[in-house]
């Protein structure tokens, strides 16, 4: 089993991240990991902590001359922001954070939960994903992200490979598909920002070249669709998840939801074996299961709490009623989300792939990635 843990306060000494089941036999990246990791702190709207931090990977287990070895591997990045022993605890907790409910279930301050639950933790997660998505790559697994909406702008998709939209998606300020309306966003942006407010927004996130079977009907805590949900809904400030047409199912028929299934003989040796859709209605899964066609999930998330006009809230010595704390923050983040939102999806597709194909080796996996699909072509 693919698995990981991370550790490590906003403000103190350094994010880790712990990955667990790493097949043996990859050459790493670690410059392609610190690329996403200045992704997550780019975009229109992040506040005075990015222009602090430069975040960067140091793995301190689990490489040999910069491939893995199978055992353990720990990714370390540090904070540059490190400060936590002089901040003073907070007495004002923020309505829409871990304020409260964090120091009434753990009988103690604000301070020691909100270093924990802040979006910096997040730094560790992208660092995990981005190593998940180069055994990905192995495979011809690709993976990426962008915004679709933000605030109450309608931005949407757009058609093309994975490259090309890639492309596009570094050439706007808000990462979107639609570099072209980045005015019209920033400036939202900016205006809500003066009025000491935040945004929220939606990302969506696509997988290419996945194979059939990815994933399982067997259990309900092993279906993949499952296993990103969970991934997705954990990132801070998201408030709702969905696949394919998600939602918008509910308000269609069933001739008009799912996608009908076709074979092309030219594509038998395609990752679909050759089992097309005219349509992508699922999104990539079907009862837990890769269908071959590419996985599409999206995300939305709230708007920061944190305000810098804040919301009436309630001292926890006086229990009289003022202004919620104000910590350092952004007026957006829509466009890190989705950087982050690629790479918990990333992890959790890798994650699936080594339960397939086996994890002690890339070798082995590759191997037996070539035997399965014989054998499904022969079917």
């Amino acid at each position: 089993m693919l698995r990981y843990w991370t550790a490590g306060e906003s403000h103190g000494p350094a994010l880790l991240a712990l990955v667990d089941g790493f097949p043996a036999g990859l050459t790493v990246d670690a410059a392609s990991i610190d690329a996403e990791l200045v992704r997550r702190q780019g975009g229109y709207g992040r506040g005075g902590r990015q222009r602090i931090e430069t975040d960067a990977v140091t793995f301190l287990s689990g490489l040999w001359r910069g491939v893995t070895l199978g055992s353990p591997l720990a990714l370390q990045v540090i904070n540059r922001d490190a400060k936590l022993e002089r901040l003073e605890e907070v007495d004002r907790p923020r309505p829409g954070h871990a304020d409260l409910p964090g120091a009434v279930k753990h009988l103690g301050g604000v301070r020691a939960v909100l270093e924990r639950a802040s979006a910096r933790e997040t730094a560790a997660r992208v660092a995990a994903g981005a190593l998940a998505r180069q055994l990905l790559s192995v495979f011809g697994i690709e993976v990426a992200g962008w915004v679709t909406e933000l605030g109450d702008v309608v931005l949407g998709g757009r058609e093309g490979t994975l490259a090309e939209l890639r492309q596009i998606r570094d050439s706007s300020a808000i990462y979107s598909l639609h570099p072209q309306r980045d005015a019209e966003v920033t400036e939202l942006i900016d205006r809500v920002g003066k009025e000491g407010d935040t945004l929220g927004g939606v990302v969506e996130v696509r997988v290419d070249g996945l194979p059939i079977g990815l994933g399982t009907h067997a259990q309900w805590d092993r279906k993949l669709d499952g296993r990103l949900a969970q991934a997705v809904m954990a990132v801070q400030a998201i408030k709702g998840v969905e696949i394919g047409l998600g939602f918008a199912a509910a308000r269609r028929r069933g001739s008009q939801v799912h996608d009908p299934i076709h074979y092309d003989e030219t594509r038998r040796h395609q990752v679909d074996l050759g089992f097309t859709r005219p349509t992508n209605n699922a999104g990539g899964l079907e009862a837990g299961m890769t269908n071959g066609q590419p996985l599409v999930v999206r995300a939305a998330m709230k708007p920061i709490s944190t305000l810098r006009k804040p919301l009436e809230s309630v001292n926890l010595r006086t229990k009289h009623t003022e202004e919620a704390a104000y910590e350092r923050s952004d007026v957006c983040a829509v466009s890190a989300a989705s950087v982050i939102v690629e790479h918990v999806v990333a992890f959790e597709v890798a994650g699936a792939l080594v339960d397939k194909f086996g994890g002690d080796s890339v070798e082995e996996m590759l191997a037996r990635w070539e035997l399965y699909h014989t054998l499904a072509r022969s079917r």
